[in-house]
């Protein structure tokens, strides 16, 4: 693409690449100086232009500019790169029904039930925690809201492979480092707003006010913010909003609402009450906080896209199991085990209120967790407050532990315990394997922090891990094939 179709008063060089890593410049590639908390991207100028770049794009003035390159002054290099990549992918969100979804817990859960919602009519596309997901192209990202670049060029792809729609997951962090700025969302959804990432926000109110950004800057004028009514921020969101604003509820008067609720280990049914009328509502979903999850992921449908509400409510009875988000592995155990992505204090204790909800009258509640080394260390003793209130035996263990200490960790969380009965195990294959070889019949066993992760932080970095729900799987099989069973690795 020529540069001049991305910046004014600039030659007609063509560029073949953009990049804000100097390391991945290709010959042809455009430069962007991005600054960050380790490392100024002006300092790597030279080497961006060994590799090839032909154009470096800069906020600080260079002193000594070399040739062969052109060099583009900007007021904000952050928010050059964003419109540079909208362009140079030719504004493919525009080409898009884009949904983005917001919260502290829910987010690849409703993201998924709405890419449910809209096929096979509107084939729709999924960006987040869980996958990168269009027809039939699955791969794991490495963000849950990815770097501008790569973001704009997966909607590209997207949109060459035919989707319609895209259902995309938006964190904090995204919208703290405007990795969406580039992107103009029809249907901006909030799940909920409780305690997270306190390590990069630093306050609650920082960590709202990127939440906030969504609903105030990135969802069209035209378009609309789907609310969760019951969260203290809703009232404070609707004011912040460019767009007009719906609600969902369980428990007060909104545009949706749920009523005469019932709930058990394999379905949630509910009266969806919608304007004047009222409709039946009977989900393969299970647990309240996916009453909730349902609900904002059916206001959003239904108010973005020409579905009828009783097709959309049809389409709930068999939404697909989103891996790792209450996955209940089932291999003909008498005893429940369920797998789990929570790892704040709300997303826990909503897991542990379900678990005690299952397990069986004199049963054990049982749960396997850790938490992540280098991040938010306050919740930890929570946790272990948490898992006295409701556990009857804990297995601590890693959980992305970084360089920390895992039994530092842990005796962190235990901080928060008293009676009840605990160990530490320092391998997370061992901590399941032994939490699930202790249950009984009618016990629960919760796995919980990791979901369907395949692989761990270590000090070493990113290393590899089979996810929680394989290896409950094989640890299931030990006990219930026992004659079958070969010796296996947690990596």
């Amino acid at each position: 693409m020529r540069l001049s179709k991305m910046f004014k008063n600039v030659p007609t060089t063509n560029i073949q690449g953009l990049s804000f890593d100097s390391r991945k410049i290709k010959p042809g590639d455009m430069y962007f100086c991005m600054p960050g908390l380790t490392f100024d991207g002006h300092d790597f100028i030279d080497q961006a232009i060994d590799k090839g770049a032909i154009a470096i794009v800069h906020s600080k003035p260079v002193e000594h500019p070399r040739g062969g390159a052109v060099y583009i002054k900007v007021d904000d290099t952050v928010d050059a790169l964003n419109q540079a990549a909208r362009i140079f992918y030719n504004r493919p969100s525009d080409q898009l029904l884009m949904y983005g979804i917001t919260g502290t817990n829910g987010k690849s859960t409703v993201a998924n039930i709405i890419r449910h919602f809209e096929q096979p009519e509107t084939p729709c596309g999924y960006i987040g925690t869980i996958a990168i997901a269009y027809g039939n192209c699955t791969f794991a990202p490495d963000l849950t809201t990815p770097d501008t670049v790569f973001l704009q060029k997966t909607l590209r792809n997207m949109v060459d492979a035919g989707m319609q729609a895209c259902a995309m997951e938006v964190s904090s962090h995204g919208l703290a480092q405007k990795r969406v700025e580039g992107i103009d969302f029809d249907c901006a959804v909030f799940t909920n707003f409780t305690y997270d990432h306190l390590d990069f926000h630093g306050t609650m109110e920082n960590y709202f006010e990127a939440k906030s950004r969504l609903f105030a800057k990135r969802v069209k004028t035209d378009g609309v913010s789907v609310l969760n009514a019951d969260d203290p921020k809703y009232q404070e969101l609707a004011s912040l909003s460019a767009a007009r604003t719906v609600s969902y509820s369980t428990k007060q008067e909104a545009d949706y609402r749920a009523i005469n609720i019932k709930m058990d280990q394999g379905s949630i049914s509910f009266d969806l009450v919608y304007g004047t009328k009222t409709y039946p509502v009977i989900s393969n979903l299970v647990g309240e906080f996916n009453l909730y999850n349902l609900l904002a992921a059916i206001a959003a449908v239904h108010e973005t896209s020409s579905q009828p509400l009783e097709e959309i409510i049809a389409k709930a009875k068999t939404i697909p199991q989103v891996p790792g988000r209450m996955e209940q592995i089932h291999e003909g155990q008498n005893f429940n085990v369920i797998v789990d992505f929570a790892h704040t204090p709300d997303g826990m204790e909503k897991m542990f209120k379900f678990g005690r909800m299952i397990t069986k009258p004199g049963g054990q509640l049982i749960a396997v967790f850790g938490s992540a080394g280098k991040r938010d260390k306050p919740k930890r003793k929570v946790f272990g407050e948490l898992a006295e209130r409701y556990c009857d035996q804990v297995y601590l263990t890693e959980d992305d532990p970084r360089d920390e200490n895992p039994q530092d960790i842990a005796h962190e969380i235990r901080s928060g315990m008293s009676t009840v009965r605990s160990v530490f195990v320092p391998e997370r294959y061992e901590a399941i394997r032994q939490a699930i070889e202790s249950a009984n019949e009618g016990d629960t066993v919760l796995l919980l922090g990791k979901g369907d992760e395949t692989f761990m932080y270590h000090e070493e970095g990113r290393v590899p891990w089979m996810g929680d729900n394989t290896a409950a799987r094989e640890c299931l099989d030990r006990i219930l094939k026992p004659e079958d069973h070969h010796t296996s690795s947690a990596s």
